[in-house]
């Protein structure tokens, strides 16, 4: 693994550590989550967030019958 520095504010180091710490975890983990994410393929990480979004939001009126959910 290589090593990065990054320069910030000393307040929102601190913060950060902080709310690291309240999850039990830390700032260079939280870090290496987000450098991650970052660097993926944005399109499709906010296609999928939008599909769960979607899915979220639907409400089904009870039980479905075979034949109903397969109609298209």
């Amino acid at each position: 693994m290589k090593n990065i520095t990054f320069s910030a504010d000393e307040g929102i180091i601190q913060k950060a550590r902080a709310k690291a710490k309240k999850s039990r975890t830390t700032l260079n983990k939280e870090f290496r989550k987000w450098l991650k994410e970052y660097s993926q393929d944005r399109s499709k990480s906010m296609e999928y967030r939008q599909l769960m979004k979607e899915l979220k939001d639907i409400k089904l009126s009870g039980p479905v019958s075979r034949d109903e959910m397969n109609e298209r």
